[in-house]
């Protein structure tokens, strides 16, 4: 029997199926439909979405198209780019004249005109491309979304002049899609060429298509690995180019992004990620990218730094990227008092003040007598005296083509040091004063040489013996190379013994695995004067300060460690990288030389509410930052490929800025260039860092140490540990917490609390999502280290959904499992050695 309770089923089933037609898989809308926020349109493969979206950080809704089934949204469109809704209450519909409208209240934005026509549709095709057409002829368009792109330019899609200017204007910021400062197009003059204008300047050219190529970007064509064919026309009125991808399904975008550069990407389906295949021009290419006062350096990073004698004018944003706020003097100019900072073979700013006189002292003079306005000058034979005025901009260093020079900058007295272009006085005193010092260091030599002979000689071959029986045959050899570097030195045990006050508990600076580490200030006379060696082969400054590592002689472990150290990390130069200056073998004493680093180690400010306060998020990124460089040249870049094996918050020590520098290297390990994996059956590390395939089964690889660094990442953004019994919110340690935050969308609950009223929302929700990548069960599933620093440093990289880490339902034991702030190192190398499970 038919009843009204069967047909209001009925009248219920058929609205959600029209709601789940309208959600998975309509591509198109007519003039009495309209789409919701929360609604989308799916084109016919699956391909790309229609619908209302937020960008990055922002809260803002927009309607826009971006790619289908990725894990992260990829933005390919925006309608509305300069008139977002504040809230999700906004509706794409039709208007009365059959143009394609966002509506919210009582207000409207255009998106596509209809010209008129009543029985309109929208449609999204698989190419990414939104039409409007009448219901009779669906097949002519009356709009596209082509004609009018944001920032990206899609296969298929023409970029010219046509009746219209099609052209890319990049998004204001990566949170705000907006029209920003850079704009790509076909040149006006009608010739076959692509410039990108910053606020209307020319900044960079493609160079003329030929018929086959751009004349200045011929790797487009004979690159094998940019799969992209370029095919240009020009007819009157008719100026453009479009291109293709190779294979055709393989999704393709070129992207002109917030910062001036335009980027050839693909999507890697296997690694659910987009590969960058090529990118121009170069960041410091880019006007005004480090703003005033700033030089910008494409081999560095970070990218700008303020030149001598002015700090960012925006500490927080300078410390997150965002450079072009510039840079501000310290000390106000004195007048003609002040002096001149020559700063080489940098490229002169374009807005130059040509002066004719024939010499450097007169173009100084005509630059210090204005002192109203004259910033900097620089003069040379073939282009004579130039002046600048007001903010100096686009300065980039080691520039070597035509336009470098050296430029003198003009700063107050006291903003220059010893070796400044005026510092005579100084300069005199830096050649006199190491004169004396000589003279004095070879008087007290010659009292002391003849009572030192002896026993010099017999600890020289004592010393050589120990070396053979811990058969560093090779580590002679290489303090003996130029491999070794300038800093290496082999010391004597009676001198250090000597100034650690024999080894006292007043010298101590902490105590790990390996053995106790003491604080010494090195004095000159005493590292001339016992060295085990020939010669003295170190510079190290006089009353430099170092640290003393001794191994201890009850340790059971450390002898292994030790030639380790010697024999790796004496070959290894990275500023993220502790520097080992040298070490004493003598009889059973075994001790390492290290830099003193004065604020101590990570773990020290980080698991201590007090002292966790400095660590400022500029501080923690730039922390984060170096450790991952640091890891990426063992890893890549050095000589021998390094694995870690033991990165840890105790093992990250500061020096006097903050500046990271990875210790420790006992349990690293080398590998082959062709080598991708080994096994051991000797587990080393620390649980609570170590990777699941390493503490289970002994396998490590490059993977573990990007395992480890994700812990260490999750760590500095939250302040707490991942090891130890404390329960964080229903997990049983902070990956499974973290994992649990993210799922739920709260990853903003993760961040230190003593931060957390001053974060950069954008860059910290980058750190966590790389963290959590990083730390995936699966060591498959984790970037390498190349990748993670490029997902840090890069806001167009887009990184894909992580998926779950390890030990997740785990207490993880720790070194100490007390108080936070509790266990620390100083300047400490603690080795954890555990048994396998």
């Amino acid at each position: 029997m038919w009843t009204k309770s069967s047909s209001r089923k009925v009248v219920t089933l058929l609205i959600i199926s029209l709601w789940l037609t309208r959600c998975l898989g309509m591509d198109s809308i007519s003039a009495n439909e309209s789409l919701s926020d929360g609604q989308t349109i799916v084109s016919t493969k699956n391909l790309f979405v229609l619908g209302f979206f937020s960008p990055g950080a922002s809260s803002r809704r927009y309607v826009g198209i971006w790619h289908n089934n990725q894990g992260n949204r990829t933005v390919v469109w925006v309608g509305n780019r300069n008139d977002p809704l504040l809230d999700a209450s906004g509706v794409l519909m039709f208007d009365s004249n059959g143009s394609l409208i966002v509506a919210q209240g009582g207000r409207s934005f255009t998106v596509a005109y209809g010209q008129g026509a009543k029985d309109m549709k929208a449609t999204i095709l698989d190419t990414g491309n939104l039409v409007l057409s009448s219901m009779a002829n669906p097949s002519r368009y009356t709009w596209q979304s082509f004609d009018s792109p944001t920032d990206t330019w899609l296969p298929e899609m023409n970029i010219g002049l046509r009746t219209t200017n099609q052209s890319l204007i990049s998004w204001r910021s990566n949170d705000d899609p907006a029209m920003g400062d850079y704009t790509l197009g076909m040149d006006p003059a009608g010739l076959s060429q692509f410039f990108i204008w910053w606020r209307g300047n020319v900044f960079w050219t493609s160079g003329r298509w030929n018929g086959d190529m751009f004349s200045l970007i011929p790797e487009l064509k004979f690159f094998t690995t940019i799969p992209i064919f370029f095919k240009c026309s020009n007819f009157t009125n008719d100026i453009n180019c479009t291109y293709s991808a190779n294979p055709s399904d393989r999704m393709t975008k070129i992207v002109l992004n917030s910062i001036g550069s335009l980027s050839i990407m693909q999507f890697d389906s296997l690694a659910q990620s987009w590969i960058l295949l090529w990118k121009q021009p170069s960041t410091c290419e880019v006007p005004n990218i480090c703003g005033a006062f700033s030089v910008c350096n494409n081999n560095a990073m970070p990218k700008c730094v303020c030149t001598r004698g002015f700090v960012p004018q925006d500490i927080v944003a300078y410390s997150n990227g965002y450079f072009r706020g510039g840079c501000i003097r310290q000390v106000k100019l004195q007048c003609s008092s002040d002096e001149f900072l020559d700063i080489p073979n940098v490229r002169l700013p374009d807005n130059r003040n040509k002066l004719p006189v024939t010499s450097l002292r007169e173009c100084k003079l005509a630059c210090l007598l204005n002192c109203s306005s004259c910033t900097a000058y620089a003069y040379s034979q073939l282009d004579g005296c130039s002046l600048w005025y007001g903010d100096l901009m686009n300065l980039q260093d080691g520039y070597d083509v035509d336009g470098a020079g050296t430029l003198y900058l003009r700063l107050a007295p006291s903003e220059l040091e010893s070796g400044g272009s005026s510092g005579h006085k100084l300069v005199w005193m830096a050649g006199v004063i190491p004169s004396f010092a000589l003279l004095f260091f070879c008087s007290l030599s010659f009292v002391h040489w003849r009572r030192r002979r002896q026993r010099k000689g017999k600890e020289k071959i004592h010393a050589h013996q120990s070396l053979m029986t811990l058969d560093t045959d090779s580590a002679i050899k290489l303090w003996e190379s130029e491999e070794a570097g300038s800093h290496f030195v082999l010391f004597s045990f009676s001198q250090l013994a000597n100034s650690t006050n024999n080894f006292s508990e007043q010298n101590k600076l902490g105590e790990g695995g390996f053995g106790p580490v003491y604080k010494v200030i090195l004095f000159f006379n005493f590292m001339a004067s016992d060295l085990l060696g020939s010669m003295l082969k170190g510079n190290l400054q006089n009353g430099q300060d170092i640290a003393v590592k001794r191994l201890a002689t009850n340790s059971g472990q450390g002898l292994v460690e030790f030639k380790n150290e010697v024999l790796l990390i004496a070959k290894l130069q990275h500023v993220n990288l502790v520097r080992l200056l040298g070490c004493c073998i003598q009889g059973e004493e075994k001790i390492l030389i290290y830099e003193y680093m004065p604020n101590k180690s990570l773990d020290f400010f980080l698991f201590e509410k007090s002292r966790r306060i400095v660590l400022d998020w500029a501080k923690r990124i730039h922390i984060i930052e170096g450790i991952a460089h640091g890891l990426l040249y063992l890893h890549k870049h050095s000589r021998l490929k390094i694995i870690h094996r033991d990165l840890k918050a105790s093992n990250i020590l500061l020096d006097i800025d903050m500046n990271p520098k990875i210790s420790d290297f006992g349990m690293a390990r080398i590998f082959g260039s062709k080598e991708t994996q080994a096994n051991t059956n000797r587990i080393v590390g620390t649980y609570g860092y170590m990777a699941p395939e390493y503490a289970m089964e002994g396998i490590f690889s490059v993977k573990s140490d990007v395992f480890s660094f994700g812990v260490l990442l999750l760590e500095i953004i939250s302040g707490m540990r991942n090891a130890g019994s404390h329960r964080r919110g229903n997990s049983l340690n902070l990956l499974g917490h973290a994992w649990e935050l993210w799922k739920e969308g709260r990853w903003s609950d993760l961040v230190d609390p003593s931060t957390r009223d001053a974060y950069p929302e954008h860059r910290v929700l980058r750190c966590v999502h790389v963290g959590l990548m990083c730390v995936q069960e699966k060591a498959a599933d984790r970037p390498t280290m190349n990748d993670v620093v490029s997902m840090l440093t890069s806001e167009s990289i887009i990184i894909p959904d992580p998926k779950q880490p390890a030990f997740l339902s785990i207490v993880l034991p720790t070194e100490m499992d007390t108080d936070d702030g509790s266990s620390f190192s100083l300047n400490g190398i603690t080795i954890t050695e555990l048994d396998g499970r």
